[in-house]
């Protein structure tokens, strides 16, 4: 495993040491769900349906992954909605061999966050970024069937058209969607990008009211998924498959490179925790979290409730709290005593806490980026595209997601990454040569 790069999810039979080794990549590309039955047979797929083909396998929900659903809008590795079947994580293998005990899998990767970061010249970073990815995307590239990319405008898809233009010398296809409502619609972007680096650009828009999808996008996550964006992901995919087989897409740069808007509240409410102690911070922000009205009709400068609760509460905490769909408060008033009394006290924060086990974090940042790589990166982003590209038989490659530019990436400092509130600071100024300053240096969109 240390040997490969890229994704991947395999079972492989050892005949001669009588066990089935399965196997996922380091940053979970590609699922890989298993269960074992009462009896001892193993079944394991790339998706629950799968599974659920065997008459035998307990079809009982389980309720902690019910909680963590009305919490994150999607179920975390490794439960699945179903109580026998078990996803297995990114980075770790699992051996059974017959006739044993199965152990628990084996962790052979872990995303580096919780290293010390390195303090380098900006202008030599920018130029070894630059580097980094054109071999990632060039390892990416690898193919004998027609290859794209996906073009949304935004700075990350961009980065990899750039870098597929800077390699390839053939025509270079491109595929977005835009949205007929000008909020949401970054098609501008995409063309303006798709001109300067002279693609044969495909695009089309989705509709507002597109809700035709809905049942298929059931049929295809098999689980409750609450990310709106499954629609226009799906026909993307769809569109590109008419043109492509393979598409490069730019998952994992905000991840990678504090991109989310979210990364910059945390940073500031961190700031402001810092600057009282628990003892006093904990009951005077709770007190005014829970007084504090919530006012989602006016200007951000008066939605304080949110950001109250959150600066009573410690840091993992608190980013749970700001990226909870549903929060606790409405969890605990939605769910019936007796559902209370199946979770047996179980709480999604016991996902963040699990994964903080034995961690040590030199910034905040840092430790809100590897959350977001282990649950959110796998759990909804990959989810999503995974579900969506293979529902077209297309192939979609991640090149900010290889595990070498990942590791390099984590050995920056955070303060490269966010400058003065404004995120992905050192992937702009690597990018200013190769993309227009409107497309590095605007507001960051949704898709």
């Amino acid at each position: 495993l240390d040997r490969f790069n890229g994704m991947f999810a395999f079972a492989l039979w050892d005949r001669n040491r009588d066990t089935l080794f399965l196997a996922r990549d380091r940053l979970g590309i590609k699922p890989l769900h298993y269960a074992i039955l009462d009896d001892g047979h193993v079944l394991f797929g790339s998706e629950i349906k799968a599974l659920l083909e065997h008459p035998e396998l307990p079809r009982k929900l389980d309720p902690r992954s019910i909680e963590d659903y009305f919490t994150f809008g999607y179920v975390p590795e490794p439960r699945s909605v179903f109580l026998a079947v078990r996803k297995l994580e990114p980075g770790t293998c699992l051996s059974i061999k017959r006739g044993s005990s199965i152990g628990a899998p084996r962790r052979y990767w872990d995303v580096p966050l919780d290293e010390a970061s390195i303090v380098r010249d900006r202008e030599e970073v920018q130029a070894e970024l630059r580097d980094q990815l054109k071999a990632a995307v060039s390892r990416r590239l690898i193919a004998d069937v027609p290859l794209g990319a996906f073009l949304s405008g935004g700075i990350d898809s961009s980065a990899v058209v750039a870098m597929m233009r800077e390699l390839e010398t053939d025509s270079l296809l491109t595929c977005s969607i835009g949205f007929s409502e000008a909020r949401y619609d970054e098609s501008k972007y995409a063309d303006l990008v798709a001109k300067a680096k002279h693609t044969d650009h495909k695009a089309e828009v989705v509709e507002a009211s597109d809700f035709s999808l809905l049942d298929k996008l059931v049929g295809l996550y098999d689980e409750p998924y609450a990310d709106s964006s499954a629609i226009p992901t799906y026909r993307v995919c769809e569109l590109a498959r008419r043109q492509v087989t393979v598409a490069l897409s730019g998952d994992g740069g905000d991840e990678n490179y504090i991109g989310y808007r979210r990364y910059r509240l945390f940073n500031v409410e961190e700031r402001l925790r810092s600057l009282m102690p628990n003892s006093l911070r904990r009951p005077l922000f709770g007190f005014l979290g829970s007084a504090y009205p919530k006012l989602d009709w006016a200007p951000r400068v008066f939605r304080g409730k949110t950001t109250f609760q959150a600066l009573g509460r410690e840091s993992a905490d608190a980013y749970l709290h700001g990226v909870s769909i549903f929060p606790a408060e409405g969890r605990d008033r939605l769910f019936s005593e007796s559902f209370k009394s199946e979770l047996q006290g179980y709480r999604s924060s016991e996902v963040f806490a699990r994964h903080l086990d034995g961690k040590r974090f030199e910034d905040p940042l840092r430790m809100v980026q590897y959350l977001d790589f282990k649950t959110y990166l796998p759990g909804d982003i990959l989810t999503k595209v995974d579900r969506a590209s293979m529902a077209h038989s297309l192939e979609v490659r991640v090149p900010f997601l290889d595990h070498e530019f990942v590791g390099w990436t984590a050995s920056l400092p955070t303060a490269m990454k966010l400058n003065g509130g404004s995120g992905k600071d050192v992937l702009k100024k690597a990018l200013e040569p190769l993309l227009p300053n409107e497309v590095l240096y605007r507001s960051k969109m949704g898709f």
